[in-house]
């Protein structure tokens, strides 16, 4: 048996966000070294503020503000932290129920060791010295020795000057990918520029990519066919938005991506048409690839000049 490949692969975008009265009030608060949280038609305090009850789904606005020290109600301890978490060293994760508040902030709380953590310890916040309207405005809890006032939170009317009103946050997924026993064979296929599925021993359809199953008959696949390299475009569309992977590599819009029934395959994949004018693209249009120079894949199909395959002879791959 081969070896089964596997690499590391990271998934990372900015989002957006557009903040409601309630939000922006919240995060503008933190900037100005004020906890803000909402108060409900029963009389609770929500912090962090919601916009609506999320007992009667009613919208809230009566925003309050509420004390910089609370207290702990459950923490687990991280003694590795990753990147991008709010210390290098480390740390617990903390529910702290801020004084006044009725619900619990999730944060971090910055102590030497577990022996230090206890539930119903008070803390306080360590404001962070770079504020910018963000939860990291909180740079963490520490220890507080002192007890609560009892007072009850202070009306607020959530006004400040220059409020922040979007929030950009960067979403990053890190992992290993492992695509098993089937699909390493198909990329290694690709290394030496060739194009292998896996025939069903049940209906004798050849799925590319492979999936090590036949997704309709349900049994195992293992026979190795190698198809194209040409094929036909079934389908297709054309793309008018640029993209930051698209445009790192070169590719102006519009440009055309398109499902290709590669010859011998019963699974039509996709791939970019290249060497044509988008507007020339059609169903039908016999195209082969155009591998990358020292690459494992396709950079592109381009036409092969020949004439246009017959509409019965891949209608059943659209």
């Amino acid at each position: 048996m081969p070896e089964v490949l596997s690499a590391p692969l990271v998934v990372e975008f900015p989002f957006t966000r557009s903040l409601g009265p309630v939000q922006s009030a919240f995060l503008t608060g933190l900037r100005e070294r004020t906890v803000l949280g909402v108060r409900t038609g029963d009389g609770k305090v929500l912090v962090p503020p919601v916009e609506y009850d999320p007992v009667t789904a009613e919208e809230i606005r009566d925003l309050v503000e509420v004390a910089a020290t609370g207290t702990v109600t459950t923490w687990a301890w991280n003694p590795a932290p990753r990147r991008d978490q709010p210390l290098d060293t480390p740390f617990a994760w903390v529910l702290v129920r801020l004084d006044g508040a009725d619900t619990a902030l999730l944060h971090v709380l910055d102590v030497p060791g577990p022996e230090a953590v206890r539930t119903g310890m008070r803390v306080r916040v360590r404001w962070a010295a770079d504020r910018t309207g963000a939860i990291t405005d909180i740079a963490c809890f520490e220890p507080y020795e002192g007890d609560a006032d009892g007072s009850r939170p202070a009306p607020h009317s959530g006004e400040f000057t220059d409020p922040v009103t979007t929030i950009v946050t960067p979403a990053r997924l890190d992992y290993t990918y492992t695509p098993g026993r089937a699909q390493t064979a198909y990329i290694n296929a690709l290394a030496e520029r060739r194009t292998v599925g896996e025939r069903c021993p049940s209906c004798r359809k050849v799925y590319v990519p492979p999936r090590g199953a036949c997704p309709t008959c349900g049994v195992a696949t293992a026979e190795p066919v190698e198809v194209g390299p040409r094929g036909t475009v079934t389908t297709y569309c054309v793309v008018n938005i640029k993209a930051a992977h698209t445009a790192n590599l070169g590719i102006e819009v519009p440009y055309v991506y398109a499902h290709i029934a590669l010859d011998g395959a019963d699974l039509a994949l996709h791939g970019r048409i290249g060497g044509i004018p988008y507007d020339q693209v059609r169903m039908g249009l016999r195209v082969e690839p155009v591998w990358t120079e020292g690459g494992r894949y396709p950079d592109h199909y381009r036409p092969t000049g020949e004439t246009d395959a017959d509409y019965d002879t891949y209608k059943e791959l659209l």
